[in-house]
């Protein structure tokens, strides 16, 4: 299995405004993110995402034989409401929601009402390693994960990310609490760091960087 972190962010590293605007990328760049989806298996977000930016995760911006992937959600109690726009069209586009023993009983049934289907994988919250084991098992071979900053890290520190694709856009935001690309209990020093090694480095007219890294 590859998995693959895509994200962007503005220059001073948000990823959202305090207000949780997260329009970050040109036309350009979401051009390239809709090619990419298009080469995946699956897609994965936070139930963060979804809750505010309730997105369909589908492949569109004109991209060429395009297919929708698999959009899984990590929601540990099973927030995700029945009117976001992933459960609406679970039963035309594959979804899963992967969760925890926390999830009721009540929840699990709406969800798997609307066509998606239901992982349980750890005992208070997902157990991502684990989520991922299953994936595989069901064949799903390619992961891009679009999480927040704690999915990011989450995801990160298991030690389990192939590649990591950043556009960082030529704006400065700010907020202290403007979401950061990688948020969570992070490292104490800069020595126990992530090392990443550049791959590539593409750039678009309107001044977006594209960081390609492999980990």
């Amino acid at each position: 299995m590859k998995i693959v972190i895509n994200a962007a962010m503005t220059a001073d590293g948000k990823i959202a405004t305090r207000n949780g605007n997260s329009a970050i990328s040109s036309n350009a760049d979401l051009r390239r993110v809709h090619q990419l989806r298009n080469s995946v298996d699956a897609i994965m977000v936070g139930i963060s995402t979804v809750l505010t930016d309730d997105p369909q995760l589908t492949v569109r911006f004109g991209t060429a034989g395009s297919r929708s992937p698999t959009r899984v959600v990590v929601d540990s109690t099973g927030r995700i409401p029945s009117s976001s726009k992933l459960l609406k069209k679970a039963n035309e586009l594959n979804t899963i929601v992967a969760t925890s023993h926390r999830i009721s009983f009540d929840n699990t049934r709406r969800i798997e009402s609307t066509g998606a289907k239901v992982l349980v994988a750890g005992r208070n919250k997902v157990d991502l390693r684990n989520v991922f084991r299953m994936l595989e098992k069901m064949r799903y071979k390619r992961i891009l994960v679009e999480g927040g900053g704690e999915l990011n890290w989450s995801v990160l520190k298991l030690g389990i990310v192939d590649e990591l694709i950043i556009t960082i856009s030529p704006r400065i935001v700010g907020g202290r609490s403007a979401i950061t690309l990688v948020e969570g209990e992070g490292c104490g020093r800069i020595s126990e760091g992530i090392p990443l090694k550049l791959r590539d480095v593409k750039r678009h007219a309107n001044g977006e960087i594209i960081l390609f890294y492999e980990l």
